[in-house]
């Protein structure tokens, strides 16, 4: 792994087992708070080779990082970047031509709760696949795109998502203390509402609407509620202008 910062970090800690891959960090930051091998830069490998290079160093400093390392990468072997906004060729460059797998894993993933999404260049193989899969999985979920284009649609949803999720929590705390609750107890209110729903969606795989509807009895509290929160349109208006805007963001960092 070429560089370790938070996001690096947490993921690491996650793909670590002792029936696992065996990972060396290179980071000249030091080494990270997880036991493992650890050098400060490519003279420090002493001709070792790996069959994977994770590439988490932030992407303006892929350029520069990347070709030092390129030659401890097997002949056969690939490299998973976590780089955003970079294209799969332009790390294959970097590192030497080598093939390569696009991992963009949203904040969530850092508690094994995440979703990521997922890019291969057609060169990658099944084997290779499968293994960059394995790391996704023990982060939370996963999804493969078939384009670049894909990994900046996601990044839209899923990437700034717990943006769009903490910013309603936030306005859903509001409420609850406008009704009457304080600080801490209108905090635990909201989160556990919050949680507690999305256990149940995840565990009834039925449209969102009707699992809406089977709580929803007719002229009752939250037939009220959801009356109100959708006068207008304004909630689903709001939401489609934010992914609308984050992709478009995401397609000028490219």
């Amino acid at each position: 792994m070429v560089g370790c910062g938070k996001m690096g970090g947490a993921l690491l800690s996650r793909w670590l087992s002792p029936d696992g891959p065996a990972f060396v960090v290179a980071d000249p930051a030091g080494p990270p708070s997880l036991d493992v091998a650890h050098v400060e830069g490519p003279s420090e490998l002493d001709g070792q080779c790996f069959d994977l290079m994770v590439a988490a160093v932030k992407p303006q400093l892929l350029g520069q990082v990347l070709p030092s390392y390129a030659e401890y990468l097997e002949p056969d072997g690939f490299v998973l970047s976590m780089a955003a906004g970079t294209s799969a060729s332009t790390v294959s460059t970097a590192a030497g031509g080598a093939p390569v797998i696009r991992i963009m894993p949203n904040l969530p993933a850092a508690v094994g709760q995440g979703v990521s999404a997922l890019y291969a260049e057609d060169r990658i193989n099944a084997e290779q696949k499968e293994l960059a899969e394995n790391f996704a999985a023990a982060a939370g979920r996963f999804v493969w795109v078939e384009d670049e284009d894909g990994i900046d649609r996601f990044t839209a949803v899923a990437g700034s998502g717990p943006g769009y999720v903490f910013e309603l929590l936030r306005a859903y705390q509001d409420a609850a203390r406008e009704a009457g609750f304080d600080e801490a107890t209108s905090r635990e209110l909201v989160l556990g509402t919050v949680a507690g729903t999305a256990a149940m969606a995840l565990e009834d795989q039925r449209p969102f609407a009707e699992l809406r509807d089977d709580v929803t009895s007719p002229n009752g509290t939250t037939q009220a509620g959801l009356t109100a929160m959708g006068e207008g349109g304004v909630l689903e208006d709001r939401l489609r202008s934010a992914v609308r805007a984050a992709y478009n963001r995401a397609v000028e960092l490219r």
